[in-house]
């Protein structure tokens, strides 16, 4: 295990991009519970990330010592598959803007945070860092998947070319408070939460709710709170040349076990307290059979999650509540 280093971090002046997102939100309270007393964020009416001239404008008068990209566009299967154009477009240009404009004004750290849809879509599993472009992607994520990919090459390429502290952080499906629960455009474990809880209201008797797909295909899923800790511990623990030098373009974030859609909807509704029955359309896509993260290099670099599946959903759902209040 690596020697913490917060007291070389906490004062760093850190340039947190995405900070009113599920991760950014959570990273952010990580940090400052943690006493960190330099971040700085923008809003996207404050700073449009997609717009190079203000991204460039940004980072020659703030000059911060550290970033961590945690702004994207997201969304699941639904809305992956219809705004490719956005999706790709988006991502690519968020990215290339900060990485590019952070090593021009001489930033010391740059964690950027990508997505385990980068692997191919039949890569074996557990899903190892050296699969990355090793076969071809999921189609319905292949636009997102490329932009969050290129975003991995730019931090590998810069630290090659110019020896700059760039990398990346691969974290598998997440969830938690501040999550996305539109229907049309969430991941699973949120639209999941909304769909019972909404089921559970009508109060009838022959009460059912749909799935996509057959509830067969396995994902793993991340309280949000956990992937926080782990950006901060890659801040004040883990280098660029830790990476790079052995081989790796980008370090896996997950918990290392998976379950079906299927056990994920049992265990749900349980939470949620819906007693209907649970049905499958099977005339929609199930995406990627499996996505298990391969995450032994970074519990040998010291960190391993600490939140386990029902907790987390319990938490998530506390928070789901509260925020309709």
């Amino acid at each position: 295990m690596l020697v913490k280093s917060t007291e070389k971090f906490i004062h760093k002046k850190i340039f947190l991009a995405g900070h009113r997102g599920m991760v950014g939100s959570a990273i952010k309270r990580n940090l400052e519970h943690n006493g960190y007393n330099h971040l700085i964020t923008r809003s996207k009416t404050e700073l449009d990330l997609i717009k190079q001239f203000e991204v460039e404008k940004f980072f020659s008068e703030e000059k911060p010592e550290c970033v961590i990209i945690a702004a994207a566009k997201v969304g699941g299967i639904w809305a992956n598959n219809i705004y490719r154009a956005d999706f790709i477009y988006n991502n690519l240009m968020i990215e290339a803007n900060i990485i590019n404009a952070a090593y021009k004004s001489g930033t010391e750290k740059l964690i950027f945070l990508g997505s385990s849809c980068i692997y191919p879509k039949l890569a074996p599993q557990p899903l190892k860092e050296e699969y990355l472009l090793s076969d071809y992607l999921e189609f319905t994520n292949e636009p997102y998947a490329i932009a969050k990919i290129a975003g991995i090459k730019l931090c590998e390429s810069f630290y090659r070319q110019y020896g700059v502290n760039f990398y990346s952080a691969m974290p598998t499906n997440l969830f938690g408070p501040y999550d996305n629960f539109d229907l049309e455009t969430s991941h699973v474990l949120p639209a999941l939460i909304r769909k019972f809880h909404e089921a559970k209201n009508q109060k009838d008797i022959n009460n059912s709710v749909t799935l996509w797909g057959t509830g067969k295909p396995k994902r793993e899923f991340l309280y949000v709170e956990d992937l926080a800790e782990a950006i901060r511990y890659l801040l004040e623990n883990v280098g660029a040349k830790d990476l790079y030098e052995n081989g790796i373009s980008q370090i896996n974030i997950g918990t290392g076990e998976d379950l079906s859609i299927n056990e994920l909807a049992g265990l749900i509704s349980d939470v949620v307290g819906f007693n209907g029955k649970i049905e499958y359309d099977n005339s929609k896509p199930d995406g990627t059979p499996r996505k298990l993260m391969d995450v032994s290099r970074i519990h040998k670099l010291g960190w391993k999650h600490q939140t386990q599946l029902k907790e987390g959903i319990e938490k998530t759902y506390d928070w789901f509540l509260s925020s309709k209040n």
